[in-house]
């Protein structure tokens, strides 16, 4: 059979049967977004990234590589999916439509969509978003013409950054299986292990407890290679009093709530112990300004003057944190928002916020420590529960 009858004989099957949000969650979802498109007298969205379209529909695989399309009004969703995807389209997705197009030809994604855009006057799009490819557009725009497409990748963004109760529950079992995890690999860490070990020992607990595939994979480094930032396991040997960095986020129906720990095989010394503090000290900062009607910019403020005492030594990214949420491989930060120098939007109940503190010294080694934490009415909580405590494991 083709792609077309594979499609009818799961529908007929097995429509469905992957779904986990209720109708109602989407209900909700959608009709925030409808509000957002009224607002901008938006007549539909025409939507490429792949965490935006599982926001909108549920649609979840682990090949988000190749174009898929969701053509997003409230009272219809059209998704457009290559002839390979069409079962998890079938099995996950709640939407009106679904069109499979041929893999192996990417035009032959253009005529469906044009046929579907034609009849809207203003369709909004992320021109700053993953997936959406610059062929797809000109070859849109030379159908439809130019002015029918209106960016507001601010749109989605807007309405993603506040989670609702069940998005948050999936974070916080997301945070329950990540720091299974991190205990798993923290267990094997001391001199003569290498990195890959300790990594396979984390992986290993999080997907025992339930995790799907990650967005990113176990971090984890040791020595002189925490120094370079996002570098991961490379089998190095962990040598007496070497420091290790661990970075993990499980997955809950694609929701991560990642948490860094770093521990010492061996005794810390008094630097490492000042770094380790530094971080508490700036996450306490953070978490006493991240409230409602803050700006994400007095948050950096608070936590640069934390960092202050040692900026001058260490590297930091500057990015105080970056909001998470349902997100799909290569990353797990949503980019809806983030905790750095300049940004104004306000906090608000029902952001999610990975708070990623680690400070370097280039070519000798580096603490890492941060929480997941959510903002609440009238104070942050803390998801993940990091004790702080650069672990003695000698």
């Amino acid at each position: 059979m083709d792609h077309n009858a594979y499609r009818t004989a799961l529908t007929l099957s097995s429509a469905g049967t992957e779904r986990f949000f209720s109708p109602a969650e989407f209900t909700v979802r959608r009709s925030r977004v409808a509000e957002a498109m009224a607002d901008r007298g938006l007549d539909a969205l025409l939507v490429t990234d792949p965490a935006d379209i599982h926001y909108l529909t549920g649609y979840k695989t682990f090949e988000v590589s190749v174009h898929a399309a969701l053509i997003f009004r409230p009272e219809h969703c059209f998704l457009q999916v290559p002839s390979i995807e069409t079962g998890p389209a079938v099995t996950t997705a709640w939407v009106d439509e679904i069109a499979g197009y041929q893999w192996e030809d990417i035009t032959s994604v253009v005529a469906p969509l044009v046929s579907q855009l034609r009849d809207y006057r203003r369709v909004g799009i992320d021109p700053w978003g993953a997936g959406l490819r610059h062929g797809l557009m000109n070859e849109l725009t030379a159908h439809l013409g130019a002015e029918r497409f209106e960016a507001c990748g601010d749109l989605l963004d807007d309405v993603r950054l506040i989670k609702t109760r069940a998005e948050i529950e999936c974070l916080r079992e997301s945070a329950r299986i990540t720091e299974a995890g991190l205990r798993a690999a923290i267990a094997t860490i001391r001199p003569g292990v290498d990195e890959n070990i300790i990594a396979a020992a984390g992986a290993s607990a999080m997907l025992a407890a339930g995790s799907e595939f990650m967005s990113l994979q176990p971090i984890v480094t040791s020595g002189p290679r925490i120094g370079v930032i996002h570098l991961n396991h490379q089998q190095r040997i962990i040598q007496p009093g070497d420091p290790v960095f661990l970075e993990f986020g499980a997955v809950c129906q694609r929701y991560t709530a990642p948490m860094m720990r770093t521990v010492v095989a061996g005794e810390p010394g008094a630097f490492m112990h000042r770094l380790g503090d530094c971080c508490r000290r700036i996450h306490d900062a953070l978490l006493d300004t991240m409230r409602p009607g803050n700006r994400f910019d007095d948050a950096a403020r608070a936590a640069e003057a934390a960092l202050a005492p040692v900026a001058g030594e260490v590297f930091f990214s500057g990015v105080f944190g970056y909001s998470v949420g349902a997100q799909f491989p290569p990353s797990w930060v949503e980019g809806t928002g983030y905790i750095a120098r300049g940004q104004q939007r306000l906090f608000a109940p029902g952001m999610v916020f990975h708070l990623p503190l680690c400070l370097r010294l280039p070519g000798k080694w580096g603490i890492g420590m941060s929480n997941t934490v959510m903002v609440g009415e009238w104070e942050v909580e803390p998801l993940t529960h990091n004790d702080w405590e650069l672990t003695n494991c000698a």
